[in-house]
């Protein structure tokens, strides 16, 4: 959407006044502060005095466009002069002459967002100079739309007969302003410089005082993790004993035992039991925050690891109360991830559901998601539930809840926590829904394919012999990441996945991409100013920009410079055909 605010025509000397008049004026009703509002009018007027120096007559032009927040303010400087020869020698500021010709382009090219300008010197072709400009309007501005841009323009009256004095008396005002500010700024500096020195060894200290404390603590948690490992390993070989002679007594190798012998000997072999559960989860803990522990990604089939685990978990059915239901996926999931460590998980949640489900059933059930790239895993109980209160205590190392069935299933409290961090570790997530008296379903949602990606909030770049043309995707949410990961998939272009335009910046510091593909709004902030930044440099301007979101606003986001615009959810083909004739990719 683009409306029209006013039209200038330019023929003489006091039109160049009234251009930079109705330009701060505009600036004024559009919500920009008073710096910005000379810098809007001092870059019109530099343009129009060019106008009308070199060309004689032209016209000054101002728009509104977008019908999204922020919108965008746009000058258009039209001539029929003879054009600028030699424009790329004046952009680049290396052009001299006596007028001073090009100082005023340059100088309005930075005073705005964006800058674009197109000339013609070639009489028999048709001569004349275009110079748009572009400002994003503040973030807390109001929408602008017809009726508010009618009644914008209704406030231009005709110009005062001294307009030119008056404007010059304005921009003493702006320039007295300005020297006050820089006073200001200059005085804030010496008092932030003697701060500054001041407080830096005191900085220096801290620095030292902190590095000696994270030192502790790295080898604070490098014991606690060997004393894990090493005492899981010295309690297995006493406890197995334990657990053999047990058994061997309640087999009466010895000899027989009486009824209260046999009581006992249970009670031992139980507790046995039970250590021995609580070292393996102690050693696996510790392994993983050791690093340890490797993820053995291979393929296998969901309904082939539901047949195993059903065979598996049959003997912790002590009740025929309860029911264990496995439902296998109504089309075959075929998944390349660690089969071991999710079979884990899954043991974990069933076993739980077993322990406090007094009636009715425990159902396992997996769904492949919609974008196609992860499964979620579903261990849905009619057991007692879980009070809203203690629903994320229970993931934590060592918690337990009290209920009423406390006594009868005792338990380490550390299968879930194991479970949330075998997830994590192949990339996935663990989370509960639970109403007390009525259920719990514990999910797992687990990558279709593991794949290794970063931290999040953290740039690393890929690997240096990953092929492929890279692509920057800056995308916040991490199941569209990896949807854009399956679609580049057996491509020729390679995702570099990052969550932010301050990640984004970074990660083009490592490697520069061929093609952007951009969310509008990320974590609540939008980028569309970093859209204009790119697209005004003249080392990245060249790099294509595709626009995938939710946000319906094409007009600005083409006149910001887009090469491209999709509304999510993205098709596969469309934005590969589209990136191979951005890439000139056959």
């Amino acid at each position: 959407m683009s409306l029209r605010i006013l039209s200038l025509g330019i023929e003489q000397e006091l039109d160049v006044v009234a251009s930079r008049q109705r330009a701060r004026q505009i600036a004024a009703l559009c919500g920009f502060n008073a710096q910005d509002q000379a810098r809007i009018a001092t870059a019109v007027s530099e343009l129009a005095r060019n106008v009308y120096s070199y060309a004689g007559t032209g016209r000054v032009e101002f728009a509104i466009e977008g019908n999204t927040a922020p919108q965008l303010l746009v000058i258009r400087v039209e001539d029929k002069g003879p054009g600028i020869a030699h424009l790329d020698v004046v952009l680049s500021g290396r052009y001299q002459s006596r007028t001073g010709m090009g100082m005023g382009i340059l100088g309005a090219r930075r005073l705005m967002d964006q800058f674009d300008i197109r000339t013609m010197t070639d009489p028999a072709a048709g001569t004349g100079t275009s110079v748009t400009l572009k400002k994003l309007l503040p973030h807390d501005a109001p929408l602008l739309d017809p009726a508010s841009v009618g009644a914008m323009s209704a406030q231009f009256t005709a110009l005062a007969p001294d307009v030119t004095v008056s404007e010059m008396q304005q921009q003493n005002k702006e320039l007295l302003a300005t020297l006050a500010e820089l006073k200001s700024r200059q005085d804030e500096l010496l008092q932030l410089t003697r701060e500054l020195e001041d407080t830096n060894r005191g900085v220096v200290a801290l620095y030292a005082e902190l590095d000696e404390k994270a030192d502790h603590l790295r080898r604070a948690d490098e014991m606690k993790t060997r004393f894990l490992s090493n005492m899981s390993h010295e309690f297995r070989t006493p406890l197995s004993s334990i657990r053999a002679l047990s058994r061997l007594l309640l087999e009466r190798v010895d000899g027989d035992l009486s009824p209260e012998q046999e009581k006992q000997v249970r009670f031992i072999l139980k507790g046995a039991e039970s250590l021995t559960e609580l070292v393996d989860d102690l050693l696996d803990l510790a392994k993983i925050e050791a690093g340890k522990i490797d993820v053995r990604a291979a393929p296998f089939e969901v309904n082939e690891m539901f047949s195993a685990l059903r065979g598996m978990l049959r003997p912790l059915l002590v009740s025929t109360t309860v029911e264990l239901i496995f439902e296998d996926p109504a089309q075959p999931i075929t998944m390349m991830t660690d089969e071991a460590k999710l079979s884990q998980i899954l043991r974990n949640f069933i076993s739980n559901a077993l322990k406090f489900t007094e009636t009715g059933h425990v159902r396992v059930t997996a769904t492949l998601l919609q974008n196609g790239d992860a499964v979620r895993f579903d261990v849905e109980d009619t057991g007692i539930g879980i009070a809203p209160e203690h629903q994320q205590i229970i993931f934590e190392e060592f918690s337990q809840v009290e209920n009423r069935l406390q006594h009868r299933v005792k338990g380490t409290g550390l299968g879930l926590p194991l479970c949330r961090k075998l997830a994590g570790l192949l990339g996935g997530s663990v989370s509960l829904r639970s109403t007390p008296g009525a259920g719990s379903v514990f999910s797992a949602i687990v990558p279709l394919h593991h794949d290794e990606m970063p931290e999040p909030h953290v740039f690393r770049p890929d690997a240096q012999d990953a092929g492929g043309i890279p692509i920057l995707v800056v995308e916040d949410d991490r199941s569209t990441q990896l949807l854009y990961r399956s679609y580049f998939r057996n491509t020729p272009y390679r995702v570099i996945a990052v969550r932010s335009v301050w990640e984004a910046e970074q990660a083009w510091t490592v490697e520069q991409p061929a093609a952007i593909i951009l969310d509008l709004y990320l974590n609540g902030g939008d980028s569309w100013r970093w859209l204009a930044q790119i697209k005004d440099d003249e080392r990245r301007k060249r790099v294509p920009v595709i626009i995938a979101s939710e946000v319906a606003d094409r007009q600005k986001a083409f006149s910001l410079g887009a090469d491209a615009y999709f509304s999510k959810p993205v098709a596969r083909d469309e934005l590969l055909a589209q990136l191979n004739a951005l890439c000139h990719v056959h």
